[in-house]
């Protein structure tokens, strides 16, 4: 460690009990649950805001700005977060992402409502980056993976009720005198963030400590320490890498266009800008010493892969119901239910395994098997799969996708010093969001080209046609089995570290698993 760094304070970590412990946990939970909503709930509304707002053109960049805003957030907070502290950047960036739901409510434009999606977005992404990482601050180890499921969770209810809430507040969200009319419902969609997130931020301002870095504040010298050129070049990578997928991804531009070729090999270039600049920054927003421990590198990847495998799931089985099997949008939406349910399952298993075991890598390998047979059963699905087998095929890989939702971070938390905990954190939330677009990227291109004909336009509307798309879905979730295939051998090679009990041994277990990584390191 750096004579520079500035690590959280430790050793006199008030201990929450009883009423104050469901407060803070709820707040938390209810932060994560409206930034991670906000992610799926406006797609079932855009058809009455484009109706009303006009710009059609400009429909992908309302999801888009949001994505690529909180994305850009994730890695830059933090890093600030280990250096200043968190419950400051944390309560600001939920004001924030309010302050960005009122303004999109409130959007007369098509351009206005993406930039206010993009302050949303910029909010969302500090939460994002910081939620977990208080928990680390608040919990031992082995306290938190009785916790860490209660947020898995969130994430899978909040993609099971999303596209429901927005579609039932654009139809019938209650009016408002001239502020909320019959054409304006689908306002409610941002409205309904306010009420339940200014109760999480009076939890948070009143219940959840501070924890202030051991070192002080040290006026300038703490501000020159701060890693501005890394945080510009990681904002810059960070844009044009998902620009060009999102384009290649969602055919905006072919994948062989100059838009997209341009975009991707920018982001390359200051991506290599970035990591040169952070061997040399005294405080870098990505530490590449991070990269040497094993337990952070394996669980980064695994991150990666288990969102690159869920987005392949989530975009093409709704695609698979509806065009090979024939099944109406409103009973796909009831299929589907048993994939979010059976992710939700996984998270709360897996997050009660780990606390009984107070191991990981078992219960790792566990969820990787079951993501992998879940997806070879997908696979294998014809136009001739009974609907309820297609069920159990959605349940088993749920289960095991769901384990990753907070399996990950749980394992890099308890493998780096407290000293680290927001960067690392940090890092891997973020490497999960690109594991999206790279899912939708690869999962999608290989789907588009196994196509032909009318069926990149229009559903198929006879046998022949339906098995055809059956076919090219069939190579996408090949795709996604190979994905799945590579968790299960990075959960082989997750260093198993025991979860300690207190937090005064935290740094003892981060230590002994720096040094089994540097062995192994040493050996290959």
């Amino acid at each position: 460690m750096s004579s520079a760094s500035t690590p959280l304070e430790i050793s006199d970590k008030p201990a929450l009990r009883g009423f104050t412990v469901v407060i803070v946990i709820a707040a938390l939970m209810l932060t994560l649950f409206l930034e991670a909503l906000d992610q799926s709930i406006v797609g079932a509304a855009m058809p009455r805001i484009v109706a009303l707002l006009h710009g059609l053109d400009r429909y992908s960049w309302v999801v888009t700005a949001y994505i690529l805003a909180s994305m850009t957030m994730i890695p830059i907070v933090g890093k600030l977060s280990d250096q200043f502290g968190r419950k400051w950047f944390l309560l600001s960036g939920t004001v924030l992402f309010l302050l960005g739901s009122v303004l999109a409510g409130a959007s007369q434009s098509m351009d206005q409502l993406i930039i206010f999606r993009g302050v949303q977005g910029l909010g969302a992404g500090i939460g994002m980056a910081l939620i977990a990482t208080v928990m680390a601050d608040l919990f031992s180890p082995a306290e938190r993976a009785k916790w860490m499921g209660l947020f898995g969770m969130v994430y899978g209810v909040s993609s099971l009720l999303g596209p429901t809430c927005g579609g039932w507040l654009a139809e019938h969200g209650p009016l408002l005198g001239s502020l909320v009319t019959e054409e304006s419902r689908w306002r409610w969609v941002f409205y309904i963030n306010l009420p339940i997130g200014l109760i999480a931020v009076i939890a948070l301002l009143v219940f959840l400590p501070t924890l202030a870095p051991a070192s002080g504040w040290e006026g300038w010298q703490s501000l020159r320490r701060i890693d501005v050129p890394g945080a510009v070049l990681s904002a810059g990578a960070t844009i044009t890498l998902m620009l060009g997928l999102t384009w290649g991804g969602e055919r905006i531009y072919a994948w062989g266009s100059a838009q997209v070729i341009g975009m991707l090999a920018a982001g390359v270039l200051l991506f290599i800008l970035f990591l040169l600049v952070e061997r040399k920054a005294s405080e870098p927003i990505l530490p590449l010493g991070l990269f040497r421990n094993q337990i952070f590198s394996v669980g980064a990847l695994l991150s990666l892969i288990q969102m690159m495998v869920l987005l392949g799931f989530t975009l093409y089985l709704p695609l698979f119901f509806q065009g090979v099997l024939d099944i109406s949008p409103t009973g796909t939406g009831l299929v589907m239910t048993p994939l979010s349910l059976s992710m939700v399952a996984g998270a709360m298993l897996s997050s009660a395994v780990i606390d009984k075991v107070k191991r990981y890598q078992i219960t790792a390998i566990a969820g990787a098997l079951l993501m992998s047979v879940g997806a070879l059963l997908i696979v294998l699905m014809t136009p001739g799969t009974n609907l309820w087998q297609a069920i159990l095929f959605m349940v088993v890989a749920g289960i095991g996708t769901g384990v990753f939702f907070s399996l990950p971070m749980l394992a890099v938390q308890n493998a780096l010093p407290q000293s680290s905990l927001g960067v690392s954190t940090a890092a891997v939330r973020y490497l999960g969001q690109v594991g999206a677009s790279l899912g939708i990227a690869i999962v999608g291109t290989v789907v588009t080209s196994s196509v032909s004909g009318d069926l990149v336009n229009h559903l198929p509307t006879n046998p022949a046609a339906r098995l055809a798309l059956s076919g090219a879905l069939q190579h996408g979730f090949v795709a996604v089995l190979i994905f799945a295939l590579i968790a299960l051998v990075a959960a082989f090679l997750l260093k198993d570290v025991p979860l300690r009990d207190t937090r005064a041994s935290e740094e003892a277990s981060a230590g002994q698993a720096e040094e089994e990584a540097d062995k192994e390191l040493v050996h290959a």
